[in-house]
């Protein structure tokens, strides 16, 4: 009984030196996690862009006029060539990457792309990102068939409308519940593409989207749509960096600042819209 005794104390003495040097690696294995969570509160560093180096920007690809895919197959926009003219202005070369709107966080934050330019509205992201100043006003609005009878937000009340997912209007809708529950169904679609085949089928009776966007919609197609005189909700569009990259932000906002005092942004948006709509330096 002795031996048993004395062999199972000395296991456990056993033990407990083994669980002494491991718990010496736990306590070390801990200081590092300890290390690694406040490392992850410092800022991230983001390297300033030399001559000859990319400028990636991400964009939704269905949505034009800021960023699509032209007829010749190749990506364009009025967002799209304004980081152009900024890239040539600084020697960088371009690079357009289509992205998901639901994950555009993500890529951003991973670095695979530079910033997100695309019609991207800075009202209640204001905080997410390091953002350039406002380059264009726009509206939320609802786009309906000019025969549909729909004269103005009340008469949405039963219908079904669409709205990109993770948009402005999304957002603006999600803020303003007691005009979205008066719809029949809100229907969240991936990208304004689908929701202007869906009108012109008679599929839904409404979109709700940018007004930009709209207008530019409307007359490319030669569609008989109306936009509703009201708006859901006004806001601005801007470029965004990924947070703390301040640097990258000074340069691109810098250079558009030069465009827009020797008309050049003037020019770009002539083209698109067929005036000039943007806001820097006015």
């Amino acid at each position: 009984m002795k031996k048993r005794v004395t062999l199972l104390l000395a296991l456990m003495s056993a033990s407990a030196m083994l669980a002494a040097g491991c718990g010496g690696g736990s306590e070390s294995t801990g200081a590092e996690e300890t290390g690694g969570d406040t490392s992850k509160e410092e800022t991230a560093s983001f390297e300033e862009k030399q001559e000859g180096d990319t400028f990636t920007v991400g964009f939704d690809q269905n949505f034009p006029p800021m960023g699509f895919v032209g007829d010749d197959g190749e990506y364009t926009g009025f967002d799209l060539d304004l980081a152009k003219e900024v890239c040539e202005r600084q020697g960088w070369e371009f690079v357009p990457q289509p992205i998901a709107w639901e994950t555009k966080d993500a890529t951003l934050n991973s670095g695979e792309i530079d910033c997100i330019w695309n019609g991207f509205t800075m009202n209640g992201r204001e905080d997410e990102y390091t953002w350039s100043d406002p380059y264009l006003d726009n509206q939320q609005v609802f786009v309906v068939r000019s025969d549909s009878g729909i004269e103005s937000e009340e008469d949405l009340a039963g219908k079904i409308v669409d709205v990109q997912t993770e948009s402005s209007a999304q957002a603006a809708l999600d803020d303003n519940p007691e005009l979205a529950d008066t719809f029949g169904t809100l229907q969240v679609i991936p990208d304004y593409d689908t929701g202007f085949m869906e009108l012109e089928s008679g599929a839904v009776d409404a979109v709700a989207m940018d007004i930009v966007v709209a207008s530019y919609q409307i007359e490319s197609r030669g569609a008989d749509f109306t936009i509703l005189d009201e708006s859901i909700a006004s806001e601005e569009y801007g470029i965004g960096f990924a947070k703390g990259n301040e640097a990258l932000r000074d340069t691109v906002q810098a250079t558009l600042e030069e465009m827009a005092a020797d008309g050049t942004m003037a020019e770009i948006s002539e083209k698109w819209f067929g005036e000039d709509i943007t806001t820097i330096g006015k």
